[in-house]
């Protein structure tokens, strides 16, 4: 963990509009302005840009990845500017929860991929770019979201500390284990031989 330099009333002012922030569930709003739906009886139901892409519309699936993965890196942006490593890593821990547990959707959000992914770009680019790569390799390998990302999210704190930053160690582990716990249902799926691969389109 960084060392802690913010005073404790201004992380929490930091988290709490980093958490409203993440919660913004920006694929729901893109599906409804593009007229493709309610989600949540699409596909896996899910918020995010795979979800999305189900329903046909590239467009609105890159929308959806964007703006998910700026909403994280955003956070953690505009909290380093003001108060320092300590309030960024705070903030993008709390844009990541609010994806996962949006307080709009009575906190049934999405599994937090491209959040995450945005987040660990802004927090050391380094470090996001390696996950974004093991993600892709993954996905083009096996055509798995999921399983991409469960890879990238198990191997993002080895990285952490293979790149200099055992500050990060901690954050990337929260990430992680919110990123498998989110992905529990997908990872059931992969296991019995059912979960469908990216672009596939899934009866709700």
């Amino acid at each position: 963990m960084p060392e802690i330099t913010t005073a404790p009333g201004l992380l929490a002012l930091v988290a709490l509009a980093a958490y409203l922030l993440g919660a913004v569930p920006f694929g729901m709003v893109i599906a409804k302005l593009m007229g493709l739906g309610n989600l949540r009886e699409i596909g896996s139901g899910n918020i995010g840009a795979t979800n999305v892409l189900r329903t046909g519309s590239k467009p609105a699936a890159a929308a959806t990845l964007i703006l998910d993965a700026g909403k994280g890196a955003v956070a953690v942006l505009i909290a380093r500017a003001a108060f320092g490593e300590d309030a960024a890593q705070l903030a993008g821990a709390a844009a990541f929860f609010g994806h996962c547990f949006p307080v709009y959707l009575k906190f049934k959000g999405g599994k937090g991929v491209a959040t995450f992914l945005g987040t660990l770009l802004a927090l050391a680019w380094p470090l996001g770019v390696a996950a974004c790569v093991i993600w892709l390799l993954c996905a083009a390998a096996f055509r798995f979201s999921s399983l991409s990302a469960l890879i990238a999210a198990l191997m993002t704190p080895v990285f952490a500390w293979g790149f200099g930053r055992p500050d990060a160690v901690a954050f990337c582990t929260f990430l992680g284990v919110l990123i498998w716990i989110r992905h529990r249902e997908n990872i059931i799926r992969l296991l019995s031989g059912s979960e469908p691969k990216i672009g596939a389109k899934k009866k709700g």
